[in-house]
């Protein structure tokens, strides 16, 4: 009884701290917000973009509607795609000057990614003090590249990632998808950490991403993660090497996306990737799962099975997970929070169980040598 009391309580513990740090972000990460003044300087937005003929258009669509940046121009990359996304990007452009629609029939060298081959493709054709990339799934109100442009001077920064909200069309979607805002949200205060150049306290999201173009080019930009298959945040540590200050802001109230549209879709393309985190160790990645059992399997469970004190210390540890998820998605979305993300919180436990079930699913797929995106190989 007392060596379960003992494990509950620790797990518990982890628990509160977690949500003790969802509270303090939630408080103190900025939002997004429109700029004050007009962005006057010029500004380039690049959009990689491979079998995207059905989302790019809506993409496109919002970048015609920007308003608050007079001269801002938009690089559309067909990158090899197997459908009409290049015919679909012309038909949105709509002959709009600002646009241009480019085509990529090559596969990336060995060595390389997709996606860091296509951005290297677009920064090439950018002479503008800012660059921005943006997903092709990605939704944005009329004020976000003028706001995260502002961000971005304001901060002195060289880097600003506005976190988009994750948008859900389906429960699995629901429950793993707000877990990319709640690992760093129940982790890592974020504004300490923006105040740092530990690489290591880096957090960026690759859908959304404002540089200062002369300090990407300074680091030799998506050439020097030309590998990584996390190339958002090895590209924020490489900035902060280089002494560059990188930084990060809720963007849920100007940005949104849905990055898979199916269950299946969202199991393949955390396959991708899963596989480099916690330095892409399998040992790192236990760690990290057998921490996860502790504080958010074990509360529950005890709750659940236990009696007096024990259960008490099981409810108080599953609360404090479920309170974290919930500061979490506040924080990413900006605003009030819909009737799924309550279920979902409230169904944390699940949560973390597919994530680490997407984990060894990556590690197995590397393992095998049969990782694949969107048709392509994924060379590590």
């Amino acid at each position: 009884m007392a060596g379960a009391l003992g494990l509950t309580w620790l797990g518990t513990g982890i628990s509160v701290v977690g949500a003790g740090i969802a509270l303090y972000n939630r408080l103190t990460v900025r939002q997004l917000a429109a700029s004050p003044v007009e962005v006057t300087e010029p500004v380039t937005v690049c959009v990689p973009a491979r079998d995207e003929a059905a989302r790019l258009p809506r993409l496109i669509a919002d970048l015609r509607a920007q308003r608050g940046v007079p001269r801002m121009s938009v690089l559309i990359l067909d990158d090899a795609s197997g459908d009409d996304t290049f015919a679909a990007a012309i038909d949105a452009a709509a002959e709009d000057p600002r646009i241009t629609v480019l085509r990529n029939e090559t596969a990336p060298a060995p060595g390389w990614t997709g996606k860091a081959a296509a951005c290297v493709r677009l920064a090439d054709a950018v002479v503008t003090p800012v660059l921005v990339f943006v997903d092709a799934d990605v939704r944005l109100a009329p004020d976000a590249i003028a706001g995260a442009v502002g961000e971005l001077r304001r901060r002195r920064a060289a880097l600003v990632s506005p976190w988009p909200m994750q948008r859900a069309g389906s429960p699995v979607e629901a429950l793993v998808q707000p877990l990319l805002c709640w690992s760093w949200a129940a982790t890592l205060p974020i504004a300490v950490a923006d105040r740092s150049l530990r690489p290591s306290t880096a957090v960026a999201c690759g859908q959304f991403l404002a540089f200062d173009t002369a300090a990407y080019r300074a680091v030799g930009g998506h050439a020097s993660v030309a590998a990584s298959a996390t190339e958002d945040l090895d590209i924020a540590r490489t900035l902060r090497r280089a002494g560059q200050p990188t930084v990060l802001v809720a963007a849920g109230r100007l940005a949104s996306t849905r990055m898979y549209d199916s269950a299946t879709e969202l199991a393949a393309g955390y396959t991708r990737w899963l596989w480099s985190a916690y330095g892409g160790t399998v040992a790192g990645g236990a760690t990290v799962g057998t921490l996860a059992a502790l504080a958010y399997w074990v509360p529950p469970s005890v709750a659940l099975r236990g009696h007096g004190a024990l259960r008490r210390v099981g409810l108080l540890g599953y609360a404090a997970a479920v309170t974290g998820r919930l500061l979490a998605r506040c924080t990413e979305t900006g605003g009030p929070l819909a009737r799924t993300d309550v279920l979902a919180a409230l169904a944390h436990p699940f949560s973390v169980a597919a994530y680490l079930a997407l984990w060894a699913r990556s590690h197995r797929a590397r393992r095998r040598g049969t990782l694949r995106w969107k048709g392509r190989r994924v060379q590590i």
